[in-house]
């Protein structure tokens, strides 16, 4: 059963959308149903990656942009929807005229925040994971660049805040994983991309996947990046960008690729059984995978300095 990508709107003119189909009538989207044989030899998961440009400082708008964006995901077994980083805030520090205290004005206090009550309702609402990325002040000083993940039930199951951040914001400190029902995920937001041992620390830890709210660059060499980090870790990233969605497999190839300056949704399904191992049985020679031929008594130097 090969993998299917499609995009929720068809614009000939502004998307491309390699190494799948289209559709606009929902009722002909392929079922995510599997016989047993099919299940034991795939593990589809399907992702749901946003597509749009955000308001800056309008959270309203971009609430309303989300739910009429994802609406259409509620029939379609979606397992996991992502949205770009900082979606909820407009991700307002890539403008020069706004604050520190703009910034923390637009930033959710929390858990308890108004937004985060929403988006728990959204997952709810779509029987499905939810990754979401707005700006975070729960101390009333500190901002951070955040991505909460929450489960089929609506319920926080998982918070990453972006290490490799600028301007106002506080950085993370951990490169956590965490466990869904359908696989082990990890998160890193946008410019975490960039340092490889941050995507090799989730795979060591057992990421299958690394879901990636990102806003900045898009080229293509980031698409080399994105394929290079999914190759030597053997496993998959969903890139999610305002105007780009980007999927890379652990072959290092595209698997599915959104860009346009149209708000769209890039629904794909992964199979996780493309993952590779992190060991084998084999003898640890040079023919293996990158990932099962380490040698970590060799890398020390990787963090004396």
């Amino acid at each position: 059963m090969k993998a299917a990508a499609f995009a929720l709107t068809c614009n000939p003119n502004f998307s491309s959308l390699y190494g799948s189909r289209k559709f606009t009538d929902f009722s002909s989207l392929p079922c995510k149903g599997l016989t047993l044989a099919e299940e034991t030899k795939h593990r589809n998961v399907r992702v749901a990656m946003v597509k749009a440009v955000p308001v800056k400082a309008d959270r309203e708008s971009n609430w309303q942009t989300l739910q009429r964006l994802t609406a259409p995901l509620a029939k379609n077994n979606v397992d996991v929807v992502i949205t770009p980083e900082c979606f909820i805030d407009g991700y307002m520090v890539k403008n020069k005229n706004w604050s520190r205290d703009d910034l923390k004005d637009n930033a959710e206090p929390g858990e308890s925040g108004e937004y985060v009550q929403r988006l728990k309702k959204l997952a709810a609402d779509l029987k499905c994971y939810l990754v979401a990325g707005f700006s975070e002040c729960v101390d009333g000083e500190n901002i951070k660049n955040a991505a909460y993940l929450f489960d089929r039930n609506g319920q926080i199951v998982g918070k990453y805040y972006k290490i490799h951040t600028h301007h106002f914001y506080t950085r993370g400190d951990s490169l956590p994983v965490f466990h869904c029902d359908f696989g082990v995920v990890g998160i890193l937001i946008c410019a975490d991309r960039r340092w490889p041992e941050n995507s090799r620390i989730l795979r060591l830890k057992g990421a299958e996947v690394i879901l990636m709210p990102t806003y900045g660059m898009h080229h293509e060499e980031n698409r080399m990046w994105m394929q290079t980090r999914s190759y030597e870790n053997g496993m998959f990233i969903c890139f999610a960008h305002p105007v780009q969605s980007l999927i890379t497999s652990p072959s290092g190839k595209v698997e599915a690729r959104l860009e346009s300056n149209v708000e769209d949704v890039l629904v794909h399904d992964i199979d996780l059984n493309q993952v590779v191992p992190l060991k084998t049985d084999e003898a640890n020679v040079a023919s293996n995978h990158p990932i099962q031929n380490r040698y970590p008594e060799l890398y020390e130097v990787l963090v004396e300095r």
